[in-house]
């Protein structure tokens, strides 16, 4: 019990340590600043491969190749096409 007590105050201590006089605000508002910056980056390109993952440099881009062989092979077998002469209706 007397090292998690040991452990708690060391972590107390130098929380408000960086409180007091101690405290470079430099430093660490850089780090955050820094910080801040590459997470809004993360986010911009998280964002921006999104829309070209969903939109596309242009059409073909949009769909991908196995989605054009796939209804190529579709059109080609005749599969998914509801019949006209009302048989399985």
């Amino acid at each position: 019990m007397t090292p998690i007590v040991g452990i708690f105050l060391n972590i107390l201590s130098t929380v408000t340590g960086q409180l007091g006089p101690n405290y470079d605000p430099l430093f660490y508002d850089v780090m955050i600043y820094i910080f801040g910056t590459m997470m809004f980056t993360v986010f911009l390109l998280g964002i921006i491969s999104f829309w070209l993952r969903v939109h596309g440099w242009s059409y073909k881009d949009n769909r991908e190749r196995w989605i054009d062989e796939l209804d190529r092979h579709f059109e080609r077998e005749g599969i998914g096409l509801i019949p006209d002469n009302g048989k399985y209706w």
